[in-house]
């Protein structure tokens, strides 16, 4: 609150600010609230030679901080505790066991003693306590002068740049297998200790000044050395030279790419501080960067700020007695600090001198730290819990599902991004052609290589990379590939071959492509690049290009246009269903039983960090065709919400969808097999229900059951007398669930638009490096970093990987 501090209900044990104690007194009659404050010493450089300590209040476990690290030892704290007595306001100092009875005193002291439940989120109760090798004390090294560059580095026995292990007794480089870290290689450094028996290695890359990543083989498993300095130095290796970037982010990871970082963050040029209402930066909690560029983006748009910010005494008034499990009253939260300024404003003048004489010349801008926030909005998700960099795409669709989840008054702000895919497919023999529709949120554009307007100038520069490589020199300057925006655009809307594609017309499999197209424009659009890949080595990669944003985009000529004259479309006739010589209910019993799953794929993908039971489903779902086709199975399936859960071995879940695919028996425009119909009619919903949900989830009936749960309100409308062929033969079950709502859904209009933000990433993954924001204000453009919020310079258009446009009015 405004005088520091906050309020624990006694009864209940939730926090409150000064500002919102006394309507939760009115709304609950609970009365007896502790008062905890804490009062901060800074130790002031100089401050032994005489100079007196400087003290201040602090908010405490306040989830809206500044930018001051209280954890660091650089401060002392003395906190402060009272306990409250509404409706008087009556103040006790404690401790004071005289006054107060037994319980009371118990309850102070249990909640005085208990550790912030911030400090779980700390990335460091994620990490594994390594255990010390057996082996690090006595291990002997080689002197065969061997010298390990600080970087060129390559497998001794293959072409692998990636993965690469250190042994650290004779000081050979070699790939490694599907280890912990998620990369692959050949095993040669496997290989190598079995040949050999050294049994310690460092993976490459991972060394810094606290130490590095050490595996041991004869113990099987990741172990410290404590004489790892020791061990380095021996290969020629100085930890203590090795610098870590500001961002976390070694060195040797960024050297290839710092122009890259340079770019972006704008680094090199003096960047003015912006302050005020909209300006304010979120703390980075380690791994948080892509979660504050999206926020940021979604409360530059007025109907987000109208959603939440506009009714936040509304949501406040009406939220849960545990106000950190509502989703709106979250956002609703997260858009006052962002938007309200308090968190906002310049240093005072003895700020700034106080700076001065500290030596500090980076001015120290406040802001908002998204812990709560992000501990509520990424619970039960595998992904978002962890402590590992998330892709800012997947997090504005979770983002955008939730939003859809928790409806404020009638106004949805998601129906800005929601737009409708007309997809056309054509058979190649027959020439006829189908016709459906899809909801989709984000224009996924390709990067269209083969365009690159610099090829000459790329193929020099590979030449000379090779050749620095091979002479273990420093890289040459980077050259970044440039694509016309143009040409990516035509990427998008050429035909794409449709594998496996069964024609109605020919009763057989047959050539197909399909063509995409908008039935409608949304108000906002967001175009992502696609520039991340998977290299043949399954390495993640990330094309390193430069494309030519434009400031102003027509997509007219993209709208749908339906069925054309002269244009015939396929029958509506599903495949046939091929089952085996035995009878059906065999075949379903038969599915119950155990399934023959490949335990040497499902080790190799949960040895790469997947979790056991999506390995399972994986190589299960891909008919144990190996480790490979699995892996893509998990890569396209990670954002599902069940992706972690256990593989149910039922004819009635997953595995009958499965299997029912398997034999052709999914019908044609996704119509559900009549088995999983019948199914989900047995258990008491009606059979327009049944088929909506199987619609809206590719025939999933585990995940159908649940969409179900999750649309009440369809099941309440639902009427057995309701025209079902009607509803069968919808191309999209997921407007038609949207149709039931009296709140507009598609917001069509001209394809016309300005851009007004866009997301960069640095680095070579989604799953590490930083992501910026860059958000046009004001008539300007301005750089969100993080904690600095700073009026743009040079803003990278070019190198963006999410771009916001807004529809242009007619």
């Amino acid at each position: 609150d405004s005088e520091g501090g906050v309020y624990v209900c006694m009864n209940t044990f939730l926090g409150f600010g000064r500002e919102h104690i006394e309507r939760h007194y009115r709304k609950t009659g609970q009365c007896v609230y502790l008062h905890l404050k804490r009062h901060v010493i800074e130790k002031v450089p100089g401050a032994s030679g005489g100079a007196l300590p400087k003290k201040k209040n602090a908010k405490l476990f306040l989830d809206l901080e500044t930018n001051s690290d209280l954890n660091t030892d650089d401060f002392e704290y003395e906190d402060e505790a009272k306990l409250i007595i509404f409706p008087d306001h009556y103040e006790i100092s404690l401790p004071n066991i005289e006054e107060l009875p037994a319980l009371v005193t118990i309850a102070c002291d249990a909640l005085l003693s208990a550790k912030s439940p911030y400090r779980r989120q700390d990335s460091d109760s994620w990490e594994e306590e390594l255990q010390a090798s057996k082996h690090a004390k006595t291990l002997v090294q080689l002197d065969n002068g061997v010298r390990i560059p600080p970087s060129g580095w390559k497998c001794s026995k293959c072409d692998l740049r990636e993965n690469l292990w250190l042994n650290l007794t004779d000081g050979s480089v070699l790939c490694g297998k599907w280890f912990f870290d998620g990369s692959g290689g050949n095993g040669h450094a496997v290989e190598h200790y079995k040949e050999t028996g050294y049994p310690l290695a460092v993976k490459l890359g991972t060394i810094t000044p606290d130490g590095a990543d050490v595996y041991s083989f004869d113990e099987e498993e990741p172990v410290l050395d404590p004489h790892i300095a020791k061990h380095l130095a021996h290969f020629g290796i100085d930890m203590l030279q090795m610098q870590v970037a500001e961002n976390g982010l070694r060195d040797n990871d960024i050297k290839p790419r710092v122009s890259e970082w340079e770019v972006i963050q704008e680094a090199g040029v003096k960047l003015k501080p912006m302050y005020g209402p909209g300006y304010t930066g979120m703390k980075n909690l380690g791994n948080s960067c892509y979660l504050s560029a999206v926020m940021q983006a979604i409360f530059s748009i007025p109907e987000f700020q109208r959603t939440y910010v506009g009714n936040l005494p509304r949501i406040f008034d009406y939220s849960p007695l545990d106000p950190t499990q509502d989703f709106n009253t979250q956002m609703a939260k997260l858009g006052h600090g962002l938007l309200s300024g308090q968190y906002s404003k310049p240093p005072m003048k003895s700020e700034l001198i106080e700076q001065v004489m500290k030596e500090e010349h980076k001015p120290q801008q406040n802001g908002i730290s998204p812990r709560m926030f992000k501990a509520f909005i990424s619970k039960d998700h595998p992904e978002f819990s962890s402590s590992r960099q998330q892709d800012a795409q997947e997090f504005f669709l979770h983002l955008i599902s939730l939003v859809e989840r928790n409806p404020v008054g009638s106004e949805d702000p998601s129906d800005v991004f929601r737009f409708l895919v007309e997809e056309r497919t054509q058979c190649c023999q027959s020439r006829k052609v189908r016709y459906a529709e899809r909801v989709d949120y984000i224009m996924q554009l390709p990067v269209a290589m083969e365009a690159a307007t610099n090829k000459d100038e790329l193929i020099a520069y590979e030449l000379k990379r090779r050749e620095a490589e091979a002479a273990r020199r420093p890289p040459p300057e980077l050259v970044r590939a440039k694509i016309p925006f143009s040409a990516c655009l035509q990427a998008f809307s050429e035909p794409n071959n449709v594998e496996d594609f069964w024609s109605s017309a020919l009763q057989a499999k047959s050539a197909g492509v399909k063509t995409s197209r908008f039935a409608s424009f949304p108000e906002y659009l967001v175009v992502q690049i696609k520039k991340f890949t998977f290299g043949l080595d399954w390495i993640p990669k990330k094309l390193d290009v430069s494309i030519d944003m434009p400031d102003f985009l027509d997509i007219n000529h993209l709208r749908a246009r339906g069925l054309q004259p002269g244009e015939e479309e396929l029958p509506d006739i599903a495949p046939p269903i091929i089952i085996p010589d035995d009878s059906k209910a065999f075949f379903f019993s038969s599915l119950i039983d155990n399934p023959n799953i490949d335990e040497s794929s499902v080790m190799q993908l949960a040895e790469m960090g997947f979790p056991l039971e999506a390995c399972r489903k994986a190589v299960y779902y891909t008919g144990n065709l190996g480790a490979e086709v699995a892996f893509n199975w998990i890569i396209a399936h990670m954002e599902e919400p069940d992706f972690a859960e256990p593989l149910l071995i039922s004819a009635f879940g997953e595995i009958a969808s499965s299997g029912a695919a398997a034999f052709g028996a999914v019908g044609l425009d996704n119509q559900p097999p009549e088995e999983m119909v019948s199914i989900i009619i047995s258990m008491g919903f009606q059979r327009n229900l049944a088929i909506q949900a199987l619609k809206a989830t590719n025939n999933n009936l585990e995940r159908a059951l649940e969409w179900i749960f999750n649309h009440p309100e369809l099941e309440e409308e639902s009427e057995p007398a309701l025209d079902v062929m009607d509803m069968e033969n919808n191309t999209d079950a997921n407007i038609l669930a949207q149709t039931g709502s009296e709140r507009p859904r598609i917001k069509d209009g001209p394809g016309r638009y300005e851009l007004f933000g866009f997301i960069s990433h640095m680095g070579t993954s989604t799953m590490s490096g930083h992501y910026v924001c860059h958000l046009k204000k004001e008539g300007r453009w301005v750089i969100y970093n993080d904690l600095r919020v700073c009026a743009s310079e040079r803003p990278p258009k070019d190198l963006g990987y999410m771009y916001f446009y807004h529809r242009i009015p007619s």
